[in-house]
């Protein structure tokens, strides 16, 4: 029994931890705000009244100095300092990235325009062949061998002819 009383007494004082880490504030409409997240900047600080490990807006902790205005210039870097640096490294980056992306694309249209010039090649050969007026032959879908009758050939001269309108350029 006395175990019980003392996981539920446990249990209970861990509850308060949640709250350590509460903003307590009034809104501009007078209402009292609790929150585990800082309040909004137009909150006035008068108006904060709890902050995170118990600090009350109004303790009486020394609040901390602000920094004079002419020493935040000092804090930023200069010019020509590390902080173009990294402007100068992002730009060599994005300069190597953009001219592997033209070697690609003008890979690519190499590519394209050998596929293009075989196919042109092939297409002529076979419009020399057809034109000839020698006998061809094909060898159909059940393997046997079909001789090209006078429609079938005059369909295969115009297939080859578009062929060439469009890969012979």
């Amino acid at each position: 029994m006395k175990l019980s009383h003392a996981l539920l007494a446990a249990l209970l004082s861990l509850h308060g931890v949640g709250a350590w880490a509460q903003w307590q504030w009034v809104d501009k409409d007078g209402r009292k705000v609790f929150s585990d997240r800082a309040p909004s900047p137009d909150i006035p600080e008068k108006n904060i009244l709890k902050r995170p490990g118990n600090a009350s807006a109004g303790s009486t902790a020394a609040p901390l100095p602000a920094a004079p205005v002419s020493a935040v210039p000092a804090a930023l870097p200069a010019s020509g300092s590390k902080g173009e640096g990294v402007d100068k490294t992002l730009e060599a980056k994005k300069k190597l990235a953009e001219q592997a992306e033209a070697d690609k694309r003008k890979q690519e249209t190499e590519r394209i325009a050998k596929a293009k010039a075989e196919n042109c090649k092939r297409a002529q050969q076979a419009k020399v062949t057809f034109d000839s007026g020698v006998r061809l032959s094909r060898t159909n879908a059940q393997g046997e061998r079909e001789v090209l009758d006078d429609a079938a050939r005059v369909a295969e001269q115009q297939r080859i002819e578009g062929i060439i309108n469009s890969e012979c350029r």
